[in-house]
């Protein structure tokens, strides 16, 4: 048992809410004058938002690797240099102190010019991020998510918003914030830094225009002035038209060429959990997917629904612990759209899963699903994946969604290895 849970346990649980950010603030501080401030010299992309963070951060890295630059990650799926990029073991976005000071020194050892970086909330008001030199931020998007932490979503948006602040005090370069145009937060976050840009398809700096979507990329124009960029991402879906501009944004104020924008978009071809097609020669279509927040939800499925040939059957489940307000949305927006619905653990923790289960599926309910008809609960994951792809048809898609590139379920008693493309693969098989 380590320190900090110790005081956990020690400490009532508001004044540990408290008391907890300084101690990482002191953390920080502590480790970045040990460690001789790491990350100063590097160009530093933060990427912040609800949704989206992820695929945001992978198309920046690989524009800027593509252009030829020395150019390092940390992300919720993986961290590394250039083409070495290793998976992210842990659920935590934003990595702990210790760990963010040790891959830095190995970055700055491998001479690293660019840090593109995934910043949650929760990293922000913890200060773990504290002594990073911000040269851009990027917001994606805000919608409700977390509120078990922070209590309120205004504290949420101020704790997103904390990067573009620490952007704005960066003295020693490039001091630029994209905000997406198109979302309601969008002025909280352009009023936090001096040079802000905003992205989006309407009323915009960069927009987007003549989009084309199709079931396996996205493809359309972006104007920012007199500059015309034609973009085609490899990445389907109408959010990662946001999430390839933001990518666009950035190359503009890094300086980069029109043609290295464009061919540095078009080359990132997958991100490991979004959108991951899972093909053993069945006959319908399986896809992995990460959204686990009702705002991807109906992103997703507003999406797909139209592209869908047969039925569309939908899993996932809710994290234990979480945000209990989404659970019903979640099963709500899924009962809408999709033709099945099943209803699983995602990580239960200490909570008890079958009401997790239950706060689901009476959004579903709400929806006009039916227990054992259209909408079915299986406690446990794997068995619930051999259930729903046994269910599909020829034509039919199949979408599992929640858990993404995670390499665990946690559970009250116990934390299990898992790979949702290699279950679904499995299962798969065996259907064959």
């Amino acid at each position: 048992m380590n320190i900090r849970t110790v005081v956990k346990k020690l400490i009532p649980r508001g004044l540990f809410r408290r008391i907890e950010p300084l101690g990482h603030l002191a953390e920080a501080v502590l480790l970045n004058i040990w460690n001789g401030f790491p990350a100063r010299g590097m160009k530093v992309i933060g990427v912040t938002g609800t949704n989206g963070k992820t695929t945001t951060v992978f198309l920046i890295h690989r524009m800027l690797h593509e252009s030829g630059k020395k150019v390092g990650m940390m992300s919720t799926v993986a961290y590394g240099v250039g083409d070495d990029i290793r998976p992210q073991m842990t659920h935590m976005t934003t990595s702990s102190v210790p760990v963010i000071m040790k891959r830095l020194k190995e970055m700055r050892a491998a001479g690293v010019e660019y840090l593109v970086l995934e910043v949650t909330s929760h990293a922000l008001a913890q200060h773990r991020v504290w002594g990073i030199p911000f040269s851009v931020s990027v917001m994606t998007n805000l919608t409700h998510e977390h509120l078990n932490y922070h209590g309120t979503f205004e504290r949420y948006r101020q704790a997103k918003r904390m990067l573009f602040r620490q952007t704005d005090r960066n003295v020693r370069g490039l001091r630029v914030g994209l905000v997406n145009a198109d979302d309601p937060n969008a002025k909280v976050f352009a009023d936090a830094i001096s040079h802000p840009v905003m992205y989006g398809t309407g009323e915009a700096d960069l927009r987007a225009t003549d989009i084309k979507l199709s079931p396996s990329k996205v493809s359309y124009q972006a104007v920012h002035g007199d500059k015309k960029y034609h973009i085609t991402c490899q990445l389907p879906g109408s959010f990662n038209v946001y999430n390839s501009l933001a990518a666009v944004g950035v190359g503009e104020a890094l300086g980069l060429s029109t043609t290295q924008i464009e061919q540095g978009v078009a080359a990132l071809e997958g991100v490991e959990g979004r959108m991951t097609s899972i093909d053993e020669g069945q006959d319908f279509t399986v896809v992995v997917d990460y959204a686990h927040t009702p705002d991807s939800f109906e992103k997703l499925f507003r999406d797909m629904k139209p592209v869908v040939k047969g039925k569309l059957i939908v899993l996932f489940g809710s994290l234990g612990g979480g945000d209990e307000a989404k659970r019903a949305e979640q099963g709500q927006l899924a009962g809408a759209y999709a033709d099945e619905v099943v209803v699983t653990e995602e990580d239960n923790r200490t909570e008890d899963p079958e009401r997790i289960r239950r706060m689901i599926a009476e959004g579903a309910e709400a929806a006009g699903k039916v227990i054992d008809k259209d909408l079915f609960l299986v406690a446990d994951r794997r068995e619930a994946i051999r259930f729903a792809l046994g269910r599909a048809r020829k034509g039919d898609t199949v979408m599992l969604l929640g858990k993404g590139h995670e390499k665990t379920i946690e559970r009250a008693k116990e934390t299990i290895s898992w790979n949702e493309a290699d279950e679904a693969r499995k299962a798969l098989k065996k259907l064959a």
